[in-house]
């Protein structure tokens, strides 16, 4: 086992290798196309492919062929080994090293959790998140959403899609990611990107080390076609989210540790049979 270990460390010592893994880390549990990657760093397609081979041949990342595209996804097995090895038994477990990425339970935060869903415009997608979590389960949530580049306003098929759930839709607003971080911000217990360009971005680790996941799906704001198409596609974004976020709210989050936790995060931001991220 520990042979591999110098391998993968040297693959990771590359500032690009470690910029594209970091990336895929962010969008696991997604399988990604390597020009998508290669578009989102900046990266050659012809560089990018040099790169993912490196991190395929260390174990790191596994590659699959869907028609004329390779899709590229962390091997999460082999990431955990890795850390296994370099905590466990290099630094003999010591706690003041280990405990960042501690398996242990996760700490209430005022009796409700609070959890923030992450789109670039906070326009549509976000706000859907954010307002289902709010209905459903008010009592053990504090549901905030927030955009990496948000507009001005929210998205009109979004809000009234919102509006025919029945949903209050007048303390809604697009506000970006700031508003929420630093001095007087709530603490967040989750973290959720929910669309895959919000997950590409290199954003700050958020203070108190939330559990983070990814929900990509496809924005319904870049639908086209008629006035009804558009609207199914703003439809049919709400229903995925709903579900997703009706299985986290059932979750009995204290019986969980922080690793069976994360595995049911990922589990549950899964694209189901038919969906694409």
């Amino acid at each position: 086992m520990e042979k591999e270990i110098p391998q993968r460390l040297s693959t990771l010592g590359h500032p690009h290798r470690l910029s594209v893994f970091r990336l895929l880390m962010r969008r696991y549990p997604d399988r990604v196309a390597a020009g998508e990657l290669a578009i989102a760093l900046g990266i050659k397609p012809s560089t990018m492919s040099t790169y993912l081979a490196a991190l395929s041949q260390a174990g790191l990342v596994t590659q699959e062929r869907a028609g004329t595209s390779l899709l590229y996804a962390i091997r999460m097995s082999a990431v955990q080994q890795m850390f296994d090895v370099l905590f466990n038994e290099c630094c003999r477990g010591r706690p003041d090293v280990c405990m960042p990425i501690s398996s242990g339970p996760i700490p209430m935060t005022d009796q409700k959790f609070n959890v923030l869903f992450i789109c670039v415009g906070n326009s549509a997608r976000s706000i859907f998140a954010e307002s289902i979590l709010r209905d459903i389960a008010p009592d053990r949530f504090n549901a905030y959403s927030a955009g990496t580049r948000p507009g001005s306003q929210l998205n009109p098929f979004a809000v009234q899609v919102l509006k025919d759930k029945g949903i209050d839709t007048s303390a809604l607003r697009a506000k970006h990611v700031s508003e929420l971080s630093g001095a007087g911000a709530p603490q967040f217990d989750f973290v959720f990107t929910v669309c895959n360009q919000a997950a590409n971005e290199d954003c700050p680790a958020w203070e108190g080390q939330p559990v983070t996941g990814h929900w990509g799906m496809p924005d319904p704001v870049a639908a086209s076609g008629t006035p009804a198409q558009t609207a199914l596609a703003f439809q049919e974004a709400y229903g995925a989210l709903k579900q997703r976020i009706e299985l986290f709210a059932a979750l009995d989050i204290s019986a969980l540790n922080r690793l069976a936790l994360q595995e049911t995060i990922d589990t549950i931001g899964r694209p189901a049979q038919g969906e694409s991220a």
